[in-house]
């Protein structure tokens, strides 16, 4: 089974040690590597006084925080601290569980979910984004693919890997069929906030008297801290149709089971949701937006590429390949480890992300860096070229 992991190491082993050349990673969405994405002096602070203040003795989950946007409040046994959104996802699985259950996931999507799912015996059920329509979720495909042991639907917004951020109309729409089919939505929300274009970045959990909804988010994309590994599920079902006793009981004994993340930082996460100002996420937005879109125009300059959709959200994007005018490159994985190779440079196949012959580019990567990895992507694909004079 594929992993982003596993195909970046595979990647990076195809880099030529000989190569002077700094190594450029566009495949993984960790922007700290770079000193224009550094997590805010309150997070810093925060965490050295709970650590230095000998004092861990845990916190209790982060509601208010997550009732911000919502139209109804979140209680105590709402909110679950989980280490990282990955713990949260394999929790939210554990317990939809049950014998021949299949949850319907998005491709493009992240992989973490179909790894999970295999060893919790669910089947995966992939239903289509539509890159022509901003990735927004094939409604058709989803009730075509749904039956009687179908107990979920996951949606990812902000959209990792492919940059959207759906609208409120979009959001609601799912939340119906959600409701028509009988199923929980999985909110899937790591890149919570981090919305740059027309659309606003609304929480799934906004629709939760339509449909059930368990939101996933952590503090790693909008502070830039994922090696904190502080994450969170939320229940969003204001009329109880999720929330019986057992189901809650259980969630609960799967959180004393799995324990949570180290307590000193769960000690700092008040100050760091409360004392955050909007300068430190202003700051980011810009950033993002800006290598967004020199992302967006420096890629679709390269005949042999496209995006069909620019950024809105998150910090990635989807790329088409056009093989049929490249020479000796075989498909997505050949592009990626013959790039490495010539060029240092680092990009996921779609392949990872369930799109072959697609790429997933990370533009969460200092401006100037960037702009030396789009320019030594084009000479690649210049030298590959089955035109090599065409202007490239």
């Amino acid at each position: 089974m594929i992993t982003i992991k596993g195909i970046i190491g595979l990647i990076m082993s195809q880099i030529d040690e000989d190569n002077q050349r700094a190594v450029i990673s566009l495949g993984i969405g960790d922007p700290t590597v770079y000193s224009c994405f550094t997590t805010s002096h309150v997070a810093e602070e925060a965490v050295a006084h709970a650590l230095s203040s000998a004092k861990f003795n845990g916190y209790a989950p982060t509601q208010e925080y997550l009732s911000r946007d919502l139209p109804y409040k979140l209680t105590m046994d709402d909110v679950f601290v989980t280490s990282g959104c990955t713990n949260a996802i394999d929790i939210a699985l554990c317990i939809l569980a049950r014998p021949n259950a299949n949850i319907l996931v998005p491709r493009p999507g992240f992989p973490i979910y179909q790894l999970c799912a295999t060893f919790r015996h669910i089947e995966i059920r992939q239903f289509n984004l539509v890159p022509t329509k901003g990735w927004e979720v094939d409604l058709d495909s989803v009730q075509a693919l749904a039956d009687e042991n179908t107990v979920a639907i996951v949606v990812i917004n902000p959209g990792n890997p492919c940059g959207n951020v759906y609208s409120y109309q979009h959001l609601l729409r799912i939340a119906e069929i959600a409701k028509k089919l009988g199923i929980v939505v999985i909110a899937d929300e790591v890149y919570g906030h981090l919305a740059f274009g027309k659309n606003p970045f609304v929480p799934m959990g906004t629709f939760g008297s339509i449909a059930p909804v368990l939101t996933l988010g952590s503090l790693s994309k909008r502070w830039l801290v994922p090696g904190w590994r502080l994450g969170w599920l939320a229940v969003t079902d204001p009329t109880c149709i999720f929330k019986q006793p057992k189901v809650m009981e259980r969630l609960k004994n799967f959180f004393d089971i799995y324990g949570g993340p180290p307590t000193f930082v769960q000690a700092a996460v008040p100050q760091i949701l409360e004392k955050t100002d909007d300068v430190f996420f202003d700051k980011n937005i810009y950033i993002l937006k800006q290598t967004s879109e020199s992302c967006f125009e420096g890629i679709n300059k390269i005949p042999c590429l496209s995006c069909p959709q620019k950024p809105e959200g998150s910090m990635a994007v989807m790329v088409k390949l056009n093989l049929s005018i490249l020479k000796d490159i075989n498909d997505d994985i050949d592009f990626c480890f013959k790039l490495a190779k010539e060029e240092s440079v680092v990009i996921l196949p779609g392949v990872a992300v369930g799109m072959k012959d697609w790429l997933r580019i990370t533009f969460a990567v200092e401006p100037a860096s960037l702009e030396e990895a789009i320019r030594r992507i084009n000479s690649f694909c210049h030298r590959h070229s089955c035109q090599p004079d065409r202007d490239i």
